[in-house]
């Protein structure tokens, strides 16, 4: 036995990390199950020409042939020729030994996944933030090196540890989407965007709890837009931002829901383009689709709704400045979803009705969606003026309106039916 392989098999290796730079170079990966299905798009995700040999695929390895040299037979000797990098991953030990005899007898690192002992290489527990990748290895314990990894990743992205060069911190706006209002529902790359950031210009619907976050040397500016009452104008919004731009500040601009639906995110865009200041765009998840989820409610069911709409309420129907046709919105069999309109509800009710959809549509509102104070009140739509006034809705609220409100509660709409299809 070799001393390489006897140092292997020893508890107290120390394995040595490096950072494979595979953009090009050949790695075989030997078997098609879901093992392989886990590990090949990484190496497709740092450029390598992979090569996977099974007799069989699972169907998302086979969506991968035109990213892959997939080999449908069984392993030889021979396939291993040229690599840079060998992954055994079959479900049959002896082939995973004649694959790592393989590779080692050409000099190939190879990694075992049935026997971490068996192979000359270990696959770490890997994670990324920024520009920093996190590579953890546990002494053949994964499930401990992959919860140290996302101790660390979540350290970094939380701002509890810190990486000074982990973020792009260039001058210019990120216009970012924080989703329906939960912290865990924000993204990845909106926490990063916010760890980067020197100038935070929030509304009041941006994910409240993560503000408290931000570093001590970060300017955090307030405009909210609060419901008749003191609002900041879309005017002073685009000036705040394109100043500290160009003052060559760092700045997110951090909005509930996602930026480009009914969020003024374009305007801001436009602004900033107008003063030559770079601007990126996170989106985020937007309300009119996360919030109804959350309560398990769906915008579309098959054989119930095909369609779904989604429409801003902030004017009543017959305004001068509304672009909505609340006439064709009524005709329409699917799911209408309206944001903003917890104001003129009953007056948009009206209309729908006047327009043939039925008295007894299902409608749920969903007041404070994914908040702690979250509610959700179940109408119809004949009754949704009378139903908002006796359970005192005040905004935020999602109003869901269509046949897939019971669907999600048939033991409300009992007479309605779930659907069939």
């Amino acid at each position: 036995m070799s001393e390489s392989r006897s140092a292997q098999e020893s508890p107290e290796v120390h394995p040595y990390l490096a950072g494979l730079v595979l953009v090009g170079r050949k790695v075989v990966v030997v078997g098609g199950g879901h093992v392989a299905q886990r590990r090949v798009p990484t190496f497709l995700a740092a450029g390598a020409a992979v090569t996977l040999v099974s007799p069989e695929v699972t169907p998302a390895l086979e969506g991968l042939a035109g990213e892959l040299t997939l080999v449908l037979r069984d392993f030889t000797e021979s396939d291993v020729d040229g690599a840079w990098y060998v992954v055994a991953a079959t479900d049959d030990p002896e082939v995973n030994a004649r694959v790592a005899a393989a590779a080692e007898a050409r000099h190939t690192f190879c990694v075992r996944a049935d026997d971490a002992r068996g192979g000359s290489a270990w696959t770490p527990a890997v994670g990324h933030h920024g520009s920093v990748t996190v590579g953890v290895l546990g002494n053949r314990e994964p499930r401990k090196s992959a919860a140290l990894r996302d101790d660390i990743v979540t350290a970094l992205r939380d701002g509890h540890l810190t990486a000074t060069d982990a973020h792009d911190r260039t001058p210019g706006v990120v216009l970012v989407g924080g989703g329906p209002g939960e912290p865990e529902l924000v993204t990845v790359a909106a926490r990063h965007a916010l760890a980067s950031a020197d100038v935070v210009v929030a509304d009041r619907l941006a994910p409240r709890e993560l503000l408290d976050e931000l570093g001590p040397h970060v300017e955090l500016i307030d405009v909210a837009k609060l419901p008749r009452g003191r609002s900041a104008s879309q005017d002073h919004i685009n000036a705040v931002i394109v100043d500290r731009a160009l003052a060559g500040k760092r700045v997110v601009r951090f909005k509930g829901g996602d930026n480009f639906v009914f969020g003024r995110g374009f305007e801001e865009m436009l602004a900033c383009a107008a003063a030559g200041v770079p601007v990126t765009v996170v989106p985020g998840l937007t309300s009119a689709i996360a919030v109804p989820a959350r309560v398990g409610i769906p915008v579309t069911h098959r054989g119930v709704a095909h369609e779904f709409t989604v429409i801003s309420g902030h004017l009543p129907p017959g305004h001068p400045e509304s672009l909505v046709v609340w006439e064709a919105l009524a005709a329409l069999r699917g799911t209408l979803v309206l944001l903003m309109a917890v104001d003129n509800a009953p007056a948009i009710a009206d209309a729908l009705l006047a327009g043939g959809r039925p008295a007894s549509t299902p409608v749920a509102v969903i007041v404070d969606g994914t908040m702690p104070t979250e509610r959700t009140v179940l109408t119809t739509l004949e009754a949704l003026g009378a139903d908002l006034a006796l359970h005192e809705v005040v905004p935020p609220a999602i109003i869901v309106i269509g046949d897939v409100v019971a669907v999600a509660r048939p033991g409300h709409y009992a007479d309605r039916g779930q659907g069939r299809g």
